[in-house]
This record gives C-alpha cells, structure tokens and sequence, in this order.
C-alpha cells in the first residue's frame, strides 16, 4: 500500500550506502596493501634469492585457513630521516596464531620485503604481544626471523624494542616451547632473541646468524671470511653448535618444525600427545647381536635406539655437532620421550667438553616440559688432554651432571657395554636420581678400562715377573672377572636388573608406564646455580 504524501527516504539511504561502501572500499584496499608487503618488485627480488616471503611461510607452516592476523594496519611512528614518506602496514612483521595439526601456535614472520625486515619500536610491540599471549594462554611460539637488524633510523627504540623481546623470551622459557627458524639474515643483538629460544632451525646457503659480520672481522681481525663460513646453516650446525637443525630449504626447515613440535606439549603444565600404539610383541632379537665380541670396536648406538624406539620415530637433535654422544625426541608405545646416548661409533663414546654442553640442554628441555627421559650408556670416560682441560671439561662435564641430577621426569638408564669412571655417575646413575636401571650381560661398570686397572694394581707384580706382557694379560683377565661385569653394581642395588639386549624395548615400555605419575619433590629455593 502507498502512502501518499510521505517523504520518499530513497535519497538519505542512499548517501549513506554510498558511504559504507566507500569504508568496505577503504578497508579492501588496506587489505591488499597490507597483504603486498614493501610491494611486487620487493617481493619478486625475494624469490629470486630462493626465499619465501613472510607470509607464503605461514601458509605452509600453518594448517589452511587457521591464520589470524593480529596488528595487520599497525606502522611505525618515526618521522625522521624521511620515514615519514614510507609507511607500510604492518611494519615489517607479520604477527596471529592459528594451528598446526590442530593444535594452538603463536606466530610472527619477519618480512624482508619491509625495510628488509629491520626492527622497529612497533615491530618489536607486535612480536611481543604475540609473546604474552603464548604465555598466557600456555601455547608455543615461533619465530621465523629474516631480518637486517636493528632500524637505526630509529635509534635507542629499536635497541629497546629487541631488549623487550630478549626480556619476554627468558619470562618464556620453560613455560611454553619456544622455537626460532632462521630464514635469512639475523646479526648483531638480533641473534640473542634465538639463542635464548629452545630451538634454532636455519637453511643452507640463504640465512646466517653472526655478533659481527665478515666486514667487522676483516677489519678488526684481518681475517677474511664469507657470511657462510662465518655463521651459515652448516657452520653453526657442526661447529658452534648454535643450530640444532640445518635444513636443505625453507620448505624442509617448515616440516622440520611441524615434526618437533608433535613431540612437546603445549606448555610446562601439560604432557606430549600420545598417539595410538597397540603393544605387542616387542622382543627385539636383533639387538642380542650388536654389541662386538671385541670390547675396543666401535658399534652405532642409533642402531639401538632404531630397534628401541617406535618405528621411524627417532628425531635427532644437534646431529652433526658433538658427535660422541646423540640426543632426540623419539616414540614408545605412541608417547614421547628424549634420548640422551653415547656413541661408541665417534671418539669411542667419551664425554667431552661438547657432548656434556649438548646432552645437559636437551636434558633441561624434556625436563622442563614433563618429557620423560632416556639414557644410553657406552662410555669409557672423559676426553683427556690439555685442550680439554684449559678450555673448562670440569666446569661442563658438571653441566650434565647437574642437568640429570636435576631432572625430575621419569628417568630410566640402560648400560650396554662400558660405564668407567666419573662418567659412570654423570650418564644417569641410580646414585643421581635415575629411577630405573637396567644393564646388558656386556655391560662393564668400573673405575676405568681393565688394562689401565691392571697397570695400577698390579704394578709391582707385573714389573717382577719375567714376562710382562703375559703377567699384564693375565691381571686384565683377572680385573675383567671381578669388576668388568654388571654384577657386582647390580649385586648392591645400582643396577635393577641384568637383561637380554632383546627385552630392552619391552621393559622401557613397562617401566615408563609404571612411572607415568611420578611426583618428585625437589628443596624449596628461588633456582639452582648451574656451573654455566
């Protein structure tokens, strides 16, 4: 029905249409400009160097559509040195969270195409927002870094701003996982956020990590040196031991990611996910086999962890650092643990100043976040010589010593050959806290190697008698029967029994589940003082 002599309010709706129309207008074209990051000809110069831009890395990192973007419009509020001309949306850093196979993760992903990627006030803001919400609602946090460092139009602030991050990554630690995937270049102050974070993850040949670049060393050291042989993927994953991870490409180092990360909780409050596991026959016969009739040959422990472990489970952490001993996240019965184990096939397995620095942070980690804990023992002792020894084996040796000491998961230790010396009592010993020890018929727990025995106690024997190297012989037999066995500690409560090599992954399995509750109560103090 019409109503006639009414005001048709045709022309009001309209120019207010026309107006939400233009803010949806307005909000598209922000979106999009947000989304070019410092523009098509910046982007196209990223993949020409072979790198993925910030945001294609979260498409793959992230499971599809889960993304929310915080701080998307956010810009920089310097005016100096012409920056008022250049204001990009979101300042350099792409910062949300979403999932990756199904579970919560914080994010940033630093965008080079911005002022390469350089820190500003509000740059930092972004990441660390992301930061506190990681810790308040207990998920984990990612880095990817491809950064120039600090943005020195903007002075002091942009120091403030990675001293703001530092602060929130150490409140982090320990609370919820924190990882770092280097993807380009991270210099300068830039690298203290990552080593502070539990994991560090770069790629071959496109990202680097250095205090001071090859043009300050040149300069102050007369050295020449490359950025890779100075602090790439390969360098700080064999020799500094700052990488834990060095990956072909950036789609390697994503997965990489994604599978480290399917071994932790959520935060310090939580357990690992438990996968689906049926338990059956887990004899593994295969094992009764490997240990050498030759006490002096080299065997490859990951050979025992392999028949240990769930198939294919085993994630080797530090892999091409310290080689004398391995370390990493593998399955039993679908539930997470760390492996902490000797390798007989490097330096004949022995601790040195390395190996203890690398075992005594992976320890912290699973301890930190309720991973229980397994150790592998072939050890004939502590690297001797003067390296050594000036460069500090006493102070880190005690690194893993305290490490395990300090540990509170369920600890269990199998020994599969030799357990000398100090190092005995470091790898987990029932004497520091290990809860359940186990040991193989080939095992030899001893002061020291029974040549070396022979020589001390039998000294004045052996220097009277006609034939030395026979007399010699002879008391390294008799030391071998007495001490060179699992009995005697066995015998005294040390060892909880004396197994098959081929029933290891069938008591791992029982033990571990006796002690999934355990509660240990540790002496009331603000922290430890570990010998750093």
């Amino acid at each position: 029905m019409l109503l006639v002599g009414l005001p048709l309010p045709f022309p009001r709706f309209y120019t207010k249409f026309v107006a939400i129309m233009d803010k949806i207008a307005l909000l598209k074209h922000k979106n999009e400009q947000a989304l070019k990051g410092g523009g098509e000809s910046r982007i196209e110069a990223q993949h020409k160097k072979g790198k993925l831009t910030a945001r294609e890395r979260l498409q793959l990192l992230l499971d599809e559509g889960s993304f929310e973007e915080i701080g998307k419009f956010v810009t920089h509020r310097s005016r100096d040195f012409g920056m008022d001309k250049e204001v990009y949306p979101g300042d350099g850093v792409v910062t949300g969270y979403g999932t990756i196979n199904g579970r919560l993760t914080y994010v940033y992903s630093q965008d080079f195409t911005v002022f390469g990627g350089s820190l500003s006030e509000t740059h930092a803001e972004k990441i660390v927002k992301i930061m506190e919400l990681a810790m308040q609602n207990g998920a984990p946090v990612i880095g990817l870094n491809d950064s120039g460092g600090a943005r020195i139009q903007e002075g002091v602030v942009s120091l403030g701003g990675y001293a703001d991050i530092f602060y929130r990554n150490v409140q982090a630690s320990g609370v919820v996982p924190q990882i770092s995937a280097i993807m380009g270049p991270c210099a300068g102050g830039a690298v203290y956020s990552p080593a502070i974070t539990d994991f560090i993850l770069m790629v071959e040949h496109t990202s680097y990590m250095f205090v001071t670049g090859p043009n300050v060393v040149k300069t102050v050291t007369h050295e020449t040196v490359t950025s890779e042989e100075l602090g790439g993927a390969h360098t700080h994953a064999s020799k500094s031991g700052v990488t834990h991870f060095a990956c072909a490409n950036e789609l390697e180092c994503i997965e990489h990611i994604k599978r480290l990360l399917s071994y932790m909780p959520q935060n310090c409050e939580e357990d690992a996910p438990v996968y689906a596991y049926e338990v059956m026959d887990e004899v593994r016969p295969q094992l009764n086999n490997i240990i050498p009739a030759n006490p002096n040959q080299p065997y490859d422990i990951k050979e025992v962890i392999e028949e240990v472990a769930d198939s294919g489970s085993f994630l080797e952490v530090h892999k091409e650092y310290a080689e004398n001993i391995v370390v990493g996240f593998a399955r039993l019965s679908g539930r997470s643990i760390g492996i902490v184990a000797n390798q007989p096939a490097y330096l004949a397995g022995v601790l040195d100043i390395n190996s203890s620095k690398k075992g005594a942070r992976f320890v912290r980690f699973c301890d930190a976040f309720n991973i229980p804990l397994l150790v592998i023992v072939d050890v004939p002792g502590f690297l001797p010589g003067t390296d050594q020894e000036w460069n500090g084996i006493i102070i880190n040796g005690a690194k893993l010593l305290y490490a395990l000491s300090e540990a509170t998961v369920p600890k269990i230790t199998v020994i599969t050959r030799k357990a000398y010396g100090g190092a005995y009592d470091v790898m987990n010993s029932k004497h520091i806290g290990a809860d359940l020890n186990y040991a193989w018929p080939t095992a030899e727990i001893a002061v020291m190697g029974a040549k070396g025995a022979a020589e001390i106690i039998f000294k004045k024997e052996i220097s009277e008698a006609k034939d030395h190297e026979a007399k010699l012989k002879e008391k390294e037999a008799e030391y071998l029967e007495k001490f060179a066995n699992p009995y005697g500690a066995a015998a005294r409560g040390f060892i909880d029994e004396v197994i098959m090599p081929g029933e290891t992954r069938s008591k791992l399995i029982k033990g571990f589940k006796m002690l999934e509750n355990k509660v240990a109560k540790m002496p009331k103090r603000k922290h430890g003082n570990i010998p750093l």
